[in-house]
């Protein structure tokens, strides 16, 4: 049971893939699956570990009187469509 809870904490905090935490721990990636779902519904379960809903929102003494938002946009670069790049698209459109 530790390891298998271990290996949810290993889950959740490098995100790996379940066919890499497979691999690490000798198991199949399904089985890691399996485990993983099995100890987050435990925990679930519990109700140890369950969140406020939507609507409840923490108290706080203080008043937010300025909110930033950067919304600043980056170049993406794209190849330049040439005449070659536009006869090989034209002619595939067709078969």
């Amino acid at each position: 049971m530790e390891d298998q809870v271990l290996m949810t904490l290993e889950y959740w905090r490098e995100y790996r893939t379940y066919f890499h935490l497979g691999q690490s721990w000798g198991i199949d990636e399904s089985n890691a699956y399996r485990i993983i779902r099995k100890i987050e519904d435990l925990l679930v379960s519990s109700r140890a570990f369950t969140l406020p809903g939507k609507k409840k929102l923490p108290k706080s003494d203080y008043q937010i009187e300025v909110v930033v938002v950067d919304v600043t946009e980056t170049p993406v670069e794209r190849p330049k469509k040439t005449k070659t790049v536009l006869q090989w698209e034209k002619e595939t459109a067709y078969t």
